[in-house]
């Protein structure tokens, strides 16, 4: 019998090709130089050094970084730009006027609004004010961002190819609008590795709308490490209970006890990992003991009674609510502190195709306090300058209503042309505001910022050549930006 004889059915079909090499490396002659050129070949050995100290590939960042870590704060659901950060005074004067064929040219819409025989303009109902030293117009939804305005950047003019929201968040997050490809947390902790290793690399918080009407779904691939190793893959933490699944041990089960019982699971995974050639069995192995390890760090990340009053009233009331906004944010912060590479906050709630002024006022009221006491708390501290935090959503809103235009009332469709975010902290300007659209938030006139464009910048502020960072699969490279992407100059410090 030979040794493939031994395999069962199941892990026979399962055997990858790396696996298939390995064990037949005696049987049919290819010889360990040969297949040592084949494993290289493939994207795996001595192109994937890794750093044993951070657990990152050998030679990244490939220049010195102005950030050593993301926060991103993804504002899920799509906020309008024209209510936040677009101003559009003279819209005041369309009130109600046909959207002009000029402007619209002939693009597409969604299912919600492609029956609708009228597109009228709907101006916001919500007054701006100037802010900081550039004089930078903010929405009246949004006060406290006036106070960090002349910290952060403000990009007008960012779009997106996707126009419906699954396609879209994938785009942002994955740099491809189909499932499968890793997420931007995955590759950044794939090429730099942890600083502590105590704690995942990337973490994932999700908080819950303040709006009224439902949320947009959202799914684990969205933090997923697709072909990568699922060591990459975001960590969530829940908001009740374990922070992390199963990190406590089970009732009547002594530390000590789980400590040899993970020593003799591991025995048996490295005969696994011998036998086989998976590098999934030594994914695993390494999953157990940092889970293990993070019964200790974890509880003492989530324990805030030290924090002081200052730090409470920074963030807002919500912030001692444990899975809200604001308590994900001051967690975000306290993550930070600890060396965690890529931190993602996703808030829900931003779809709003009616009801729209009711809405994004109270989504605002949740998130507004929290992101600016973000980004004043890590400057308090001496961070930010080494913090890349991203606020962000997937696309923009219509300028023109969807449903029933009234002067108090009106919803906004899916808008994937322009939308608005901005950037604060390790290698981004301050006090800025780039790109510009037309009379009707529609089009872009200056400076656009495409998905792949910003996705190049964060990695650019990390130390790493997106052209460079790149991952074999199926015969060809892969990379974050796919096959496109610009650093986006004039953002940066």
């Amino acid at each position: 019998m030979t040794d493939s004889d031994s395999l069962t059915p199941q892990l026979s079909a399962a055997m990858t090709r790396r696996q298939f090499f390995r064990r037949s490396t005696a049987g049919i002659g290819i010889g360990i130089p040969a297949l040592a050129t084949l494993l290289t070949n493939d994207g795996f050995s001595a192109d994937t050094a890794t750093d044993p100290n951070t657990g990152g590939l050998v030679g990244l960042p490939h220049f010195p970084p102005k950030a050593k870590r993301i926060i991103f704060l993804h504002q899920s659901g799509a906020p309008s730009q024209m209510e936040l950060f677009d101003y559009k005074p003279n819209l005041v004067k369309s009130q109600g006027v046909e959207l002009p064929d000029s402007v619209r040219m002939g693009q597409r819409i969604t299912g919600m609004t492609s029956g609708q025989s009228s597109f009228p303009v709907a101006p916001s109902i919500f007054n701006f004010n100037q802010y900081g030293r550039s004089g930078t117009w903010i929405s009246e939804l949004l006060p406290y961002h006036g106070k960090i305005v002349d910290d952060i950047t403000i990009i007008k003019s960012t779009y997106t190819e996707a126009i419906n929201h699954d396609p879209a968040i994938t785009f942002v997050q994955t740099g491809f609008q189909q499932p499968g490809r890793p997420s931007m947390g995955a590759w950044v902790t794939y090429g730099l590795g942890s600083e502590n290793q105590n704690l995942p690399a990337f973490v994932v918080m999700v908080s819950q709308a303040n709006a009224l009407n439902p949320d947009q779904p959202l799914f684990s691939r969205l933090w997923g490490s697709g072909f990568l190793s699922s060591r990459y893959q975001g960590v969530k933490f829940r908001s009740s209970g374990d922070p992390v699944l199963y990190l406590s041990n089970p009732t009547g089960v002594p530390s000590a006890t789980r400590r040899r019982m993970l020593d003799g699971i591991a025995k048996l995974n490295r005969l696994l990992a011998e036998k086989y050639g998976d590098p999934e069995i030594d994914t695993r192995v390494a999953q157990y003991e940092m889970a293990y390890r993070m019964q200790t760090s974890v509880p003492d990340l989530m324990d805030l009674s030290k924090e002081p009053e200052s730090t409470f009233e920074l963030y807002g009331p919500d912030s001692r609510k444990p899975g809200t906004y604001a308590a994900n944010c001051l967690l975000a912060r306290r993550l930070a502190e600890r060396g965690v590479r890529f931190i993602q906050l996703y808030h829900r709630g931003w779809d709003q195709h009616n009801d729209l002024p009711r809405d994004i006022a109270l989504q605002c009221k949740g998130v507004d306090q929290p992101s600016a006491a973000l980004v004043l708390d890590l400057k308090q501290r001496g961070m930010l300058d080494e913090t890349l935090v991203v606020w962000a959503g997937e696309f923009g809103r219509t300028v023109y209503c969807q449903g029933k235009l009234t002067t108090t009332n009106y919803g906004r469709d899916h808008h994937p042309r322009c939308f608005a975010i901005w950037m604060a902290g390790g290698g981004i300007q301050r006090g800025l505001s780039i790109g510009k659209t037309d009379d009707y938030s529609y089009n872009i006139l200056e400076d656009p910022v495409h998905v792949h464009d910003l996705q190049a910048t964060i990695l650019h502020c990390l130390g790493i050549d997106h052209l460079r960072l790149t991952y074999k699969f199926q015969g060809r490279y892969f990379r974050l930006t796919d096959v496109a992407g610009n650093i986006m100059k004039k953002v940066l410090a």
